[in-house]
C-alpha cells in the first residue's frame, strides 16, 4: 500500500468504529477497529516522512546510503515496490 491508501484504510477503519452503536464501544471488535487504524495511519506517517526526505535529498543533490536500506525494505519478494 502506499502512504495515501494507509491513511484512507485508517480514516475508514475509524468510521467504522464512530459508527458502531454506543454499547458495542469499547468492545474487542471496536478496539480491533482503532488498533488496525493505529498501524495504517502510522505507516502512512512513516511513508510521508520517508517521501519529504527523498525530495529534500534530491533537491539538494545529497544522497545517503540509507536511500538504499529503504529501497530494499519497501520492495516485496517479487520485486515490485510497496
Amino acid at each position: 500500500m502506499t502512504g495515501p491508501e494507509h491513511y484512507t484504510e485508517a480514516e475508514k477503519l475509524l468510521g467504522y468504529a464512530e459508527a458502531r452503536d454506543t454499547e458495542l464501544r469499547g468492545d474487542a471488535e471496536d478496539m480491533s477497529f482503532l488498533a488496525e487504524a493505529q498501524v495504517h495511519a502510522t505507516l502512512a506517517l512513516a511513508a510521508a516522512s520517508l517521501e519529504q526526505a527523498a525530495i529534500t535529498a534530491v533537491a539538494n543533490d545529497a544522497y545517503s546510503v540509507h536511500i538504499d536500506e529503504w529501497s530494499v525494505a519497501l520492495s516485496k519478494k517479487d520485486g515490485t515496490t510497496t
